[in-house]
């Protein structure tokens, strides 16, 4: 077992030097800049609009169930916001230094553009379902492109990275949360997370909706309330911490990690690990809202990246730098604990624990359901679903007892492989989803609630929902 295990680390790392060393950071920051320019600083422009679509109400009639803008931005933010906002940003800067912190911001300013593209394509090429619609890259890849064989490679890629890696590392950072607070065994916190799994992915999307809806408005406000007062409390020491992190950046001040490298390398890598902007997971859950505009979905997952990095990574962010902790030697959620303890007592910890357990069970719900839609475009088969959910629940269950650099570097490297795929298709298809924004954008200054059809936009071919026929099936 040894010996396989060696073989399988060595893999993992080699491909995450190749990844993440020559191709992927570039790619990500060259794909934002243009995504941004292209689309004329979408993510800048169209900020409160972003807000206003969020109450956007559903205007189907049919009486069939739906998902709501809302509950889509939900469940993609369900697996946005989760270990990455608490243990990922704690270990990018115990590895990368506090100017990890700058390159996180960065590529989540330039990636909300990215994530306007890819949501959009995602509404455009939408299929219609039992449930409402489903959709994302693997469908976009096959309309679009002509390529089911690519769409199959990407849907088989996502269902094994979000359905069962990046779920194995939400329940490796709650097992090791709870361990830290409450001295719990990793194998019965593995178990009860595991049986929870089961009663919600059992229940289907709309459960998931419901349940989502509910719990990461509720956790999100809890925590940044938290960290809004240990700001507060320590206001005074707040122009040193953004100097400490602009300073680390560019390699001015090296308090720990090796250099402006190693702090965008781990910037990056986490950013795109906690905000999935480019990756193309969240177009997955942007293609199941019932909206009149593709656009709108659009804009609404771009608001989604600024809430997951620049408010919740930032407020870790903060609390870790506040304390003055980095350097000490603990990594991950540990160390997201002891930086809050050290600000508001040792009750902290069991705080964290608990936190932790909220963002990453949310997340954990929300990958399962990208795995879902992603194994029916393959192959709609009961028994392949059931064989997946049983294999996400097992995977809940190893990753609660499994070794914390393997779970992560195995994330690294799925998330990796992922976005080169899906950045790369998008530069293609890219022109489809500025268009659908220019037409979106007119029509809100005629003073209309945008209505899409599929030949508004030139050169559209292959759209299966958004047909002038297919018009009462919005409520437009």
């Amino acid at each position: 077992m040894d010996f396989i295990s060696n073989i399988i680390n060595n893999i993992v790392s080699v491909g995450n030097d190749i990844l993440w060393s020559y191709l992927l950071i570039a790619l990500l920051i060259i794909a934002g800049i243009y995504f941004t320019v292209a689309s004329r600083f979408v993510q800048f422009r169209y900020i409160g609009e972003m807000f206003r679509l969020l109450t956007d109400k559903e205007t189907v009639s049919t009486g069939k169930k739906t998902v709501s803008s809302f509950q889509a931005f939900c469940i993609s933010t369900a697996s946005r916001v989760g270990t990455g906002n608490l243990a990922g940003v704690a270990s990018a800067i115990a590895l990368g230094g506090p100017g990890a912190i700058f390159w996180m911001w960065v590529i989540a300013l330039l990636g909300s553009a990215t994530a306007f593209v890819e949501s959009t394509l995602a509404q455009i090429y939408k299929v219609k379902d039992g449930d409402g619609f489903r959709g994302g890259p693997a469908y976009y890849m096959e309309k679009a492109l002509g390529a089911r064989w690519l769409g199959i490679i990407f849907a088989i890629l996502i269902t094994f990275c979000f359905g069962l890696v990046f779920n194995s590392v939400q329940s490796n950072t709650i097992a090791a949360a709870m361990n830290g607070a409450f001295d719990s065994n990793t194998t019965v916190v593995g178990v009860i997370v595991a049986v929870l799994t089961a009663v919600i992915i059992f229940g289907g999307v709309h459960r998931i909706a419901k349940v989502t809806a509910i719990v990461v408005p509720v956790m999100a406000l809890i925590y940044l309330v938290v960290a809004f007062v240990v700001i507060i409390m320590n206001i005074p020491a707040i122009p040193s911490v953004f100097a400490l992190i602009f300073q680390s950046a560019f390699g001015l001040e090296q308090a720990i990690g090796g250099g402006i490298g190693a702090a965008m390398m781990m910037g990056i890598k986490r950013g795109l690990f906690s905000n999935e902007a480019g990756m193309g997971s969240a177009p997955n859950a942007a293609a199941t809202a019932h909206v009149s505009h593709p656009a709108k979905q659009g804009l609404i997952q771009s608001l989604g990246v600024f809430v997951d990095t620049l408010i919740i990574c930032s407020a870790t962010a903060f609390i870790i730098l506040i304390s003055g902790d980095f350097a000490s030697g603990a990594v991950g959620i540990e160390l997201t604990q002891n930086a809050l303890a050290s600000q508001i007592g040792d009750w902290a910890s069991i705080f964290v624990a608990i936190a932790i357990f909220l963002f990453a069970f949310s997340s954990i719900i929300g990958n399962y359901y990208y795995g879902e839609t992603n194994i029916e475009f393959i192959k709609k088969s009961k028994l392949s679903i059931m064989i997946y959910r049983l294999a996400a629940i097992g995977m809940v269950l190893f990753g609660a007892t499994a070794e914390f650099s393997l779970v992560w570097d195995m994330a690294d490297l799925t998330m990796g492989l992922m976005a080169l795929m899906n950045i790369l298709v998008i530069f293609l298809l890219g022109k489809f989803a500025f268009a659908t924004l220019t037409d979106y954008g007119k029509q809100r200054k005629a003073g209309k609630n945008p209505v899409f059809f599929a030949d508004s936009v030139p050169g559209l071919k292959n759209v299966e929902h958004w047909k002038k026929d297919t018009s009462k099936q919005e409520g437009k």
